[in-house]
């Protein structure tokens, strides 16, 4: 993959869903593979899908909200399906907040999932931190305030200060919100004198917010791969590790075929999913894809869903 800093004087572009797509693409080899059914079923809206499945995994960008606002018809929606007596599960690569933070987010938007039933990529990311034992002080990338007890390891949060990032023994990139040029920079000029982990626990390139897509932790890391050689550890969709405690919270008895993962994008939600053995619904009108002739992405990538429904 080239690096996509080399030829751009603003270190930070403004990505289409085309140049999102391109992106996912070119990282491909970083990712997952997964065997995926010859064509999608196309349906209107997850009801005509309820009987098919007993268990719903839900993105939330792109699927439940948008920005700060829920997607029109969401919550009626997850609710219809609670009725049902469906298991509904929230699985996320906002690592920025807490289970509790981002039910409380749910909460607000009327729709109700069990504390237990969301799942953000950090609680991954968490099981990395534990396993790296040999790290006495990580640096965590974030631009939410970060309480001492919120993870489990010792930490400082990097700020302005290029000296900070010499300081620690590994990294941790939560969220990219305010993050600027300048901590690109340090980041890649401490990695450069001292390779050391790089744990990501959010793998998406961008997020739908309104009218723009935002750049996530996905898009600096994996440049960062590519211009300084190193193996970041993304901890996210599609890596199979957060699938993993997504299918641990999943009665034992329901089996592969009957869980359904929503998401907005081939590459993380759909890929994902399906290299985890899930059945996969593409929703299209409110996230990645929205306005774009999908298909198209479909017949390029060779990543199928299953299931493709306008809104859930």
């Amino acid at each position: 993959m080239s690096n996509r800093f080399a030829s751009l004087e603003n270190p930070f572009p403004t990505l289409s869903s085309s140049d999102a797509f391109a992106f996912y693409e070119n990282a491909r080899g970083r990712l997952p593979s997964a065997h995926f059914p010859a064509q999608s079923v196309h349906a209107n809206d997850l009801g005509e899908l309820a009987d098919q499945f007993d268990v719903f995994v839900f993105d939330a960008f792109g699927v439940l909200n948008r920005g700060a606002d829920a997607v029109p018809g969401a919550a009626q929606r997850v609710k219809a399906l609670q009725e049902l007596g469906k298991k509904t599960l929230v699985l996320t690569n906002g690592a920025s907040f807490t289970p509790e933070k981002s039910q409380a987010k749910f909460d607000r938007l009327n729709m109700a999932f069990a504390l237990e039933d969301i799942v953000p990529s950090r609680l991954a990311a968490i099981r990395a931190l534990r396993a790296h034992t040999e790290i006495s002080t990580w640096g965590v990338i974030t631009g939410f305030p970060l309480n001492e007890d919120e993870l489990p390891v010792p930490f400082i949060a990097l700020n302005q200060a290029p000296e900070m990032f010499d300081t620690v023994d590994g990294f941790l990139f939560l969220s990219a919100i305010g993050y600027k040029p300048e901590q690109l920079d340090y980041l890649r000029n401490s990695l450069k004198k001292k390779p050391r982990p790089l744990i990501v626990a959010n793998p998406d390139v961008v997020a739908p917010q309104d009218g723009f897509f935002s750049l996530e932790p996905g898009f600096f890391s994996h440049n960062l791969a590519d211009e300084l050689n190193m193996a970041p550890e993304f901890h996210g969709k599609p890596f199979g590790s957060v699938f993993e405690i997504v299918q641990e919270r999943i009665p034992q008895s329901v089996p592969p075929s009957r869980i359904a993962m929503m998401g907005d994008t081939l590459h993380t939600d759909i890929l994902g999913a399906a290299a985890a053995g899930w059945r996969t619904v593409l929703v299209t009108d409110h996230g990645l894809f929205a306005g774009e002739n999908v298909q198209n992405y479909i017949d390029q990538s060779g990543i199928v869903p299953d299931f493709i429904v306008p809104a859930i």
